[in-house]
């Protein structure tokens, strides 16, 4: 039999043996089949991809080389705030970039650079799995990749267009050496700061020429390509400072990878601060504030990224309304600025920062925020920052976890706000989990109090226990649906402290979470563009991302906001905290708050229509460490209900006068403002209890807000729609007394008396203050020398000797002149 008859034969078998199996299985193809179209497909699409390949040219540079301004407006959608966007960028020849500069560069995103063709396939199908498998959203696009699309496509993130990126890649590595290239990436890179290149950013973070920079800088830049604004360590939230600094470990770990670095220089390497960053032209006053709250907005929802945003081309109607920034502007100036003298006393009144927001409370839209006094010699923006502690802002936190809770008190009374505890001074708190004994202000001992009467006095030692008691787990989740952010510092159950205040969201973020207490419990986020276009797109389509929808979540339910909002209602009444704002001459609701060493104090209130925080603060501004408020405008203590308050109540006076005048329509729980009717009536205390008359509340003053408590001032039924200019404090029914702060008094006395206590209204205990005790004001939960020091205090301490306030013959600057109250 010759060879081709056996081949015949065995094909004949084989056919023979097919028709012998079933039908479903003689209509599967073979494998010899299945390998033929695969063979087949495969070269059709090399054939395909090598005909593109060649087809396919250069195209011409993108339109990002001749970007254009982005114009913000204001609410309106006309009046224009500010423009920007002009690209800053001069290019630079490799020769002028140090070796270590393109090293450093290399090491951080592409250390196959040197030896792949433009794409680097293992490093895409690496990164491909590390997204699928969970490891996070990761790129494998060469240096070359993203200059191709720096340079000659745009930032869309289509199938489309990353087909032609690898085809260009691919061409641009055959056609130009890696110098070139690598050339051309740095000078289309941003660098954050509105620095586009390298050159331009050796500018912005350094204040040298490229070819000036050391290795430790470059490897910095070379870290900030990956998130430019995130990792602007001078800017950046704590979270980000801390991966910006990883970055630039990782950048020099690489570098000794790939043999540019010793070891030894590496251990040796230190990391480089930049230098502040510079004000951009044309942000002068707030202008320069609104643009970076509304550009954080855009960048943090991922409706641009930092580089498509500040290359320009943008038209972005804000939220923000025109006469509202003009308010808070005026109302800083008129009741902060005009009270400081730095030239008298330079070591208190320089240096003083104003953060403030303001947020619609049905549907978050941000209507204003005071971010400095002017961007062009400030450019940080107070208003954004998350490195202030709020204090006992965030006792309303406490008493709402607590309300929501399944917790009790020590002696088994279910938490409401009329639930009794003890309030004596340096208190041990029971159950928590690092110890803690927290003062009072002025070291007061007020014995057994309710929570409603504490939150109007600000009793550290009772909201110390009843977070514990509520579940410092549930507290923090509280905090989370509210508003705060996950990742504030000092927002930690492990830490027993955190029931007073230790957290340090901005002031947006707190306006947000106060907001939601006036909706209602409804949370809105924080939003501040409105609409987004594309100025003059040209002939070729431009896709405009679409804006995050603004729908409310539930953050609590309504009878337990409400019931937060009673109690509020009681600091802004004559004995509370807040009594300073009772010059709006309208029903509002807030909270005080003063941080240890008097590093910041703070007042978040609302009305039915308006939610505003203001926060105080002072900080070196060389080394950006805190600086106690002591002292500040000639007074000892500046507490949350002074100057705060006084500019809350000034901006909303202002930006209210004329509107219907609402009351609070409160619908509180019922179980939350009554007494529990079962177990003992007092909270067992573990010190010597203070003398306290009995506490007989009166029958409740008729109001025009809903069901309120005892222990608040009545509303007057027809309030006058205009507030005075300047507001003053009750000192009991019928009678008022200036603001302290206000008061002229002749500096430096001899022997300053100290103020008087007042009469107790008769729902409220009678305070016992301890005469030895000389403690500064220590109000959020930190320490006092005799007590275990908490270890989540603020990262920068007052300066030596700044735990006592300065003796200036003024009383402290409080809204209540006959009894100093806690902020």
């Amino acid at each position: 039999m010759t060879l081709s008859t056996g081949r015949r034969a065995r094909r004949a078998a084989r056919r023979e043996a097919r028709r012998a199996l079933p039908l479903l299985r003689r209509l599967l193809p073979t494998w010899r089949v299945c390998l033929g179209a695969a063979l087949g497909v495969l070269l059709i699409a090399v054939g395909a991809f090598a005909v593109l390949y060649v087809i396919v040219p250069l195209p011409d540079p993108n339109a990002q080389a001749v970007a254009q301004s982005n114009i913000y407006l204001y609410a309106d959608g006309v009046t224009e705030i500010a423009r920007t966007g002009t690209v800053n960028r001069t290019d630079v020849g490799i020769e002028r970039i140090p070796v270590s500069t393109r090293q450093a560069v290399v090491s951080a995103e592409d250390r196959t650079f040197y030896q792949n063709r433009g794409i680097d396939l293992k490093g895409m199908v690496r990164a491909g799995w590390n997204t699928l498998t969970g490891q996070g959203m990761q790129g494998g696009s060469t240096i070359t990749q993203q200059y191709v699309k720096n340079y000659y496509l745009t930032q869309s993130r289509t199938i489309e267009r990353k087909g032609r990126e690898l085809l260009i890649a691919l061409k641009v590595d055959q056609q130009r050496g890696k110098d070139e290239i690598l050339a051309g990436y740095l000078n289309t890179s941003y660098f954050g700061r509105g620095a586009y290149g390298i050159q331009s950013a050796a500018r912005a973070y350094y204040g040298v020429d490229v070819s000036e920079l050391t290795l430790p800088q470059s490897a910095y830049l070379a870290a900030l390509l990956q998130a430019p604004s995130a990792y602007d360590v001078k800017t950046a939230t704590p979270a980000n400072r801390e991966r910006a600094l990883a970055r630039w470990q990782y950048t020099l770990d690489g570098m000794v990878q790939l043999g540019f670095l010793s070891a030894t220089e590496r251990a040796d390497t230190a990391f480089p601060d930049p230098i502040d960053p510079q004000p951009a032209t044309g942000l002068a006053g707030q202008a320069g504030y609104l643009v970076g709250v509304a550009d954080d907005y855009l960048v943090t929802n991922r409706v641009l990224d930092s580089a498509t945003l500040k290359a320009g081309g943008w038209r972005i109607t804000t939220t923000f309304e025109q006469d509202k920034q003009d308010a808070f502007a005026r109302a800083v100036h008129d009741e902060l600025t005009t009270e400081l003298d730095p030239a008298a006393r330079p070591a208190t009144d320089t240096d003083v920062r104003v953060a403030g927001a303001s947020v619609e409370p049905g549907t978050g839209r941000v209507v204003a925020v005071y971010g400095g006094p002017d961007y062009a010699k400030q450019p940080y923006n107070d208003a954004l920052r998350q490195d202030n502690q709020i204090g006992s802002t965030f006792k309303p936190i406490d008493l709402a976890a607590g309300l929501t809770s399944r917790g009790t008190s020590a002696d088994g009374l279910a938490i409401t706000t009329e639930t009794r505890y003890d309030g004596t001074s340096e208190r041990p708190v029971t159950n928590g989990p690092t110890p803690y004994a927290p003062p009072n202000e002025d070291d007061i001992d007020y014995g057994s109090i309710t929570l409603r009467q504490a939150m109007v006095r600000s009793v550290n030692s009772v909201y110390a226990q009843e977070g514990v008691d509520a579940g410092l787990a549930h507290v923090r989740d509280t905090a989370l649906r509210l508003g705060i952010p996950a990742d504030v510092p000092g927002l930690d159950p492990a830490n027993t402290s955190m029931t007073l205040g230790t957290a340090t969201p901005s002031a947006l973020d707190l306006a947000g979470v106060y907001a939601t207490l006036a909706n209602h419990g409804e949370a809105h986020r924080p939003w501040s563009v409105a609409k987004l276009e594309r100025v003059n797109p040209g002939p070729a389509p431009v896709d405009v991302p679409d804006l995050p929808e603004q729908s409310g979540s539930t953050a609590l339910d309504r009878g337990t906001a409400d019931a937060v909002t009673d109690v509020l209602r009681d600091v802004v009444g004559p004995r509370g905290t807040g009594a300073a704002a009772l010059g709006l001459g309208r029903p509002a609701a807030g909270k005080t708050g003063t941080t240890d060493a008097n590093l910041s104090a703070w007042f978040a209130g609302y009305t039915p229509d308006l939610a505003t925080t203001v926060g105080l603060f002072r900080e070196n501004p060389r080394t950006h460490a805190k600086e106690p408020l002591a002292g500040t405008a000639g007074y000892a203590r500046i507490n949350g209900g002074a100057f705060p308050t006084r500019i809350w109540t000034s901006y909303m006076d202002d930006v209210l006068d004329g509107s219907v005048i609402r009351s609070f329509d409160l619908q509180p729980t019922e179980g939350n403002t009554r007494p529990a009717t079962t177990g003992p009536s007092t909270t067992p205390t573990t010190t010597a209890p203070a003398t306290a008359s009995p506490s007989t509340a009166p029958a409740p003053a008729p109001t025009t807000g809903g069901t309120g408590g005892t222990g608040g001032a009545p509303i007057p039924a027809a309030p006058a729609p205009t507030a005075p200019r300047r507001p003053t404090a009750t000192t009991g029914p019928g009678t008022t007394a200036p603001d302290p702060v206000l008061t002229v008094i002749t500096p430096d006395p001899p022997t300053p008396v100290p103020p008087s206590q007042p009469e107790p209204t008769p729902s409220q205990p009678t305070p016992t203050a301890r005469p030895t005790t000389t403690r500064p004001s220590t109000e959020p939960g930190t320490t006092s020398p005799t007590r275990t020091p908490d270890p989540t205090r603020s990262p920068a301490p007052p300066p030596t000797g700044a735990t006592k306030p300065p003796s200036t013959g003024k009383p402290p600057a409080t809204a209540d002149p006959a009894t100093p109250p806690p902020a």
